[in-house]
């Protein structure tokens, strides 16, 4: 399929199993909010069960303290639970 023919779903995978990408790295791509995004990607990883791909997930981290253990993997947080710290980085989405 050609890029015009192909969702922005499909895009964003193809997308995906080339170059890591955050959420808002994506929206600013594909021209989309960063939540419709992160949606987007969220059913790429459903998809992609019972397949020899995975869509592979460098978790939020604080930039301020180095905690990584957040609860939700896929959206970032509004601050660290740690340190409380608002200087956290978001997340990055990968195909392999």
């Amino acid at each position: 399929m050609q890029g015009a023919e192909r969702t922005t779903r499909q895009r964003i995978a193809e997308y995906l199993r080339h170059e890591p990408a955050k959420g808002g790295t994506l929206a600013n791509e594909f021209g989309v909010t960063t939540n419709t995004a992160l949606t987007h990607v969220e059913h790429i990883a459903a998809s992609l069960q019972g397949t020899d791909e995975e869509l592979l997930v460098a978790p939020p981290e604080c930039r301020d303290c180095g905690f990584t253990d957040f609860d939700d993997l896929v959206n970032r947080p509004s601050r660290c639970p740690e340190c409380k710290s608002e200087n956290v980085e978001e997340p990055s989405f990968t195909i392999d």
